[in-house]
């Protein structure tokens, strides 16, 4: 099983940007408590990050042959139709994690396109819902397989 993990832009500066807003926990920590938990469940886990719409797309179309997707899009969640279509063209189950609660913040950040074709959507539980996406998405493919 393997599983890729896609961060977008300003995520890199994650511990020192608006920590009120997005925590303490850097990018390096997330992948870190990520890698242990994949490694625990024994998933392939893969992670990214990008401040560039052009190489997010890249980077989703080249792992298409992944099983699943959690994907942070940062700022594109709420601009680009190029990062959901190529969800969309890869078919990767998908799971968009956001660190804060982008429906309690300004109006722009209510609409995401990853939504439009994600599996399903975590936001405003911090570094957390990094995690809780990684489980529901083995549990999903686990239970997919058994069932195949």
């Amino acid at each position: 099983m393997r599983i890729l993990v896609i961060n977008g832009p300003n995520l890199n500066l994650l511990g020192q940007r608006e920590p009120e807003l997005y925590g303490s926990v850097t990018l390096a920590d997330i992948e870190t408590l990520l890698t242990a938990r994949a490694d625990e469940l024994g998933v392939e886990l893969w992670c990214a990050q990008s401040n560039d719409e052009g190489e997010i797309v890249t980077l989703i179309q080249e792992h298409g042959d992944f099983d699943a997707l959690i994907i942070n899009a940062g700022g594109y969640t709420h601009t680009s139709v190029a990062i959901a279509d190529a969800i969309a063209a890869t078919q990767l189950l998908t799971v968009e994690v956001h660190l804060s609660n982008i429906y309690k913040r300004e109006e722009f950040r209510h609409h995401s396109y990853v939504a439009a074709v994600a599996w399903g959507q975590i936001a405003g539980l911090g570094y957390h819902g990094y995690l809780s996406a990684l489980d529901s998405l083995h549990r999903r493919l686990t239970e997919d397989a058994a069932s195949a």
